[in-house]
């Protein structure tokens, strides 16, 4: 998918999920697409960890850090650089 002119589909979207990418300086996998949102969300793979509180608020377990990129720009309808810069390591 580098430097490809295909159009961005749900299809070619969900061929990336299990891609390992780097974001920021850490290395990452696509683990899951929202489409209704049009973003990619990432898991850290380093071995840092964040404590995730249960619905009640209290620390249970530690869990791989997660972030939401989103596809395009909200304000112009434009790819976003962040979702850009890593297909662009694929």
């Amino acid at each position: 998918m580098k430097q490809s002119k295909t159009p961005l589909t749900t299809e070619s979207l969900r061929s990336l999920i299990g891609t390992l990418v780097s974001y920021q300086g850490a290395n990452c996998q696509i683990i899951e697409i929202l489409e209704d949102e049009m973003a990619l969300v990432l898991e850290a793979r380093d071995a840092h960890t964040t404590i995730q509180p249960d619905q009640h608020g209290e620390a249970h377990r530690r869990v791989a850090h997660t972030v939401t990129i989103p596809i395009l720009c909200s304000e112009k309808g434009e790819v976003n650089p962040d979702f850009a810069s890593l297909i662009c390591q694929i």
